[in-house]
């Protein structure tokens, strides 16, 4: 055989060994989406200042009430806003349907409007959208959503927006503190990777609520969690923006 026709061979073969330890490192790795909602409200700067401190992607689903009503709200949102390295910033409605859930997805064109009010206080620079006090999903790969909410999830759909929900919640008690510790919550991560237990595999997103950690001692076990999780090799941090199946471009 031509020295040359080996030679070949080996580059080619070389190329396939390289491509098949891609897939692997690939299949290895596990998105994480920390998204957090209702804010701009107390507990914001820490929750900016935690995952600019460790580095880590995050995003934040807003109120468009929240940030339109205080000079402190609006600071909030464009320290958001500001860094595109990190964080994404997306509706989650103006009013978060004053807390009257059943009457606002009983009326899905208010809804919508109550949306649309939200872009433009907002002014995200994407179409994603989290439903006030429902997880529901409508993007081109994942579908979800209950009785109740499903007619102004089809509005939503097709206005071209996505719906985002998620795969677990950080819960926190009637004091508005964290419930599980950061060791559980990096536990339950793992366990729901292992499983294969998320809307998409390998991509997990997580829910928690700004006013979570408002206290320090709050605080303190969000940065803890972050750290847990950074310590697994094949976890990596991602803006919401980024979940696969998207109707919208990446921004």
């Amino acid at each position: 055989m031509p020295s040359n026709t080996m030679a070949s061979r080996g580059i080619a073969i070389n190329r396939l060994s390289l491509l098949t330890q891609n897939q692997a490192s690939d299949s290895l790795t596990k998105h994480i989406y920390l998204t957090f909602d209702d804010g701009p409200l107390n507990g914001t700067a820490n929750c900016i200042s935690i995952c600019e401190s460790e580095k880590v992607a995050a995003s934040f689903f807003e109120i468009g009430l929240h940030q339109s009503r205080s000079s402190k709200g609006r600071k909030l949102y464009e320290q958001i806003k500001s860094n595109t390295s990190l964080f994404s910033l997306s509706n989650h409605s103006y009013s978060h349907a004053y807390g009257k859930y059943l009457w606002f997805y009983q009326h899905p064109d208010s809804a919508t409007l109550d949306f649309l009010k939200g872009q433009a206080v907002l002014a995200p620079t994407n179409n994603l959208v989290r439903f006030p006090g429902n997880n529901a999903w409508d993007t081109k790969d994942a579908k979800k959503a209950s009785w109740l909410v499903k007619p102004l999830a089809h509005k939503m759909d097709s206005l071209g927006w996505d719906v985002i929900g998620w795969d677990m919640e950080w819960r926190f008690n009637k004091h508005g503190k964290p419930i599980q510790s950061p060791e559980t919550i990096a536990l339950l991560v793992d366990s729901l990777f292992a499983h294969n237990q998320t809307k998409t595999k390998n991509h997990l997103v997580i829910l928690m609520h700004d006013h979570m950690f408002a206290a320090t001692a709050d605080s303190i076990k969000l940065a803890k969690m972050i750290g847990l999780l950074k310590q697994r090799p094949h976890y990596q941090f991602e803006k919401i923006t980024h979940y696969p199946g998207l109707k919208n471009a990446l921004n």
